[in-house]
């Protein structure tokens, strides 16, 4: 509505409006994040009130992530049919149906519907191919910053509102708690019909970094679900496929499952408040958020495979220590610092793996399908982090054990190549 008008306005003080569609997709992507991540902050409560166990509401926590994997996949398809804005309008909105409907529920199967249904299709639709959907149409150059920015958004959004909520699930109750979720929504979805455009050429620009005007010559949603699974075929008959896929399992596995879920009723445990335990997470948000920034810097100069050993080795020695330490101040401050330096800092060396091996055109389709199997290790731990706590009254084997896996992945990597990029030396 105002963009037309906005970006030329900005272009007259030296800022491209791809920096705008940056800042709109980073505020969503924090808020779409936010929401996941309350997960966290509702398991003690809902099952205090309900007397249901931690594993019947981390099911609902799983199912989650299986929807958040099954729909990442395609949400480029989907952005390419019926448009970015759009989309993200229709996204924002589910996730304002799925927190209002979590705040009514009364049976386990409402929270199945609303958490994991509802909230986990939402999330993927506006995950990593929105990102990459924006670095891409929107830059020709400093893509990768673009890209790095968006990136450290995703877990910085997850771990940014957990104090807030958990403050509020303490002193109001745990329906308050996903006020401020369903308040970000809201203002995203207002925000992109009023500012949001799918493409340069709709506000008369070139990409940034570019000169030409280009009109997009579209694919048919059809096409892009074919191409995708096209993509996939080929993808799987490769080793590096299934190293990258694998890699990334562990990730979700060793992050959004086990510790965006089960970190604040592990401090519980702990003699730590929920409303402290989730200020450490928001610590990890801010280590995130440098961390990524610089783990991007880092892929461009140096062995992606080396960047991802170091990554996966240190997340699983912080998660096989944590059960052992005191959980006072330093320790819990140790671990949001070392964790969150690479909490999603495996992205970008990942990416630039998969464009090395699969081509620039392929290679977002194939990081979509790898995604979607991070998510799927995301709800293996989410759920098996609760049944863990059921069955042995800890949750000590949980984080041992997938720490203990972090060190597979970083032995595994090395089963692919760093292909060293030659376009510039060859320009």
């Amino acid at each position: 509505m105002f963009a037309s008008t906005l970006a030329p306005w900005f272009m007259r003080r030296g800022i491209h409006y791809g920096w705008v569609m940056v800042a709109l997709t980073f505020l969503t992507t924090i808020c779409s994040s936010a929401a996941v991540s309350l997960t966290g902050v509702l398991l003690v409560p809902m099952t205090q009130e309900f007397g249901w166990s931690k594993g019947d509401v981390s099911g609902a926590m799983g199912l989650l992530f299986v929807m958040f994997a099954g729909t990442a996949p395609f949400a480029g398809a989907l952005i390419l049919k019926y448009g970015l804005r759009r989309m993200v309008v229709v996204a924002a909105t589910m996730v304002m149906v799925a927190l209002i409907g979590t705040t009514q529920v009364s049976e386990r199967w409402h929270v199945l519907i609303s958490l994991g249904f509802i909230l986990g299709t939402a999330a993927g639709l506006g995950a990593m191919a929105l990102n990459a959907t924006i670095a891409n149409r929107w830059f020709a150059q400093r893509r990768g910053l673009a890209m790095g920015i968006l990136t450290a958004s995703f877990a910085a959004g997850q771990l940014s509102f957990m104090p807030t909520a958990a403050w509020m699930a303490g002193h109001y109750g745990w329906r308050m708690a996903v006020l401020p979720a369903i308040i970000g929504a809201g203002l995203c979805a207002v925000l992109n019909v009023l500012l949001a455009r799918d493409w340069p050429s709709d506000v008369g620009l070139a990409p940034y970094g570019d000169t030409e005007v280009r009109k997009p010559i579209l694919a048919s949603a059809s096409s892009a679900v074919s191409l995708s699974f096209q993509v996939l075929r080929e993808a799987v008959a490769t080793r590096v496929f299934w190293v990258l896929a694998g890699t990334f399992f562990i990730c979700g596995l060793s992050t959004a499952g086990i510790v965006n879920t089960h970190f604040i009723p592990f401090c519980g445990d702990n003699g730590v408040t929920a409303v402290i335990a989730a200020s450490y997470l928001a610590m990890m948000g801010v280590f995130n958020f440098l961390g990524t920034i610089c783990s991007g810097w880092l892929s461009d100069r140096f062995d992606n495979r080396i960047l991802l050993a170091w990554y996966y080795g240190l997340r699983g020695l912080s998660l096989m220590w944590l059960p052992f330490s005191d959980f006072d101040v330093v320790s819990l401050s140790l671990f949001a610092m070392f964790f969150g330096l690479d909490f999603v800092a495996t992205v970008p060396p990942t990416v630039k793996l998969a464009a090395q091996h699969f081509g620039a055109a392929k290679a977002p389709i194939v990081v979509g399908w790898v995604f979607a199997c991070h998510q799927l290790g995301g709800a293996l731990s989410a759920y098996l982090g609760g049944v863990s706590r059921d069955v042995w009254a800890t949750y000590m084997p949980a984080f041992f054990v997938i720490g203990m896996i972090c060190l597979v992945a970083t032995v595994a990597i090395f089963a692919v190549r760093d292909i060293r990029m030659t376009a510039a030396r060859a320009g």
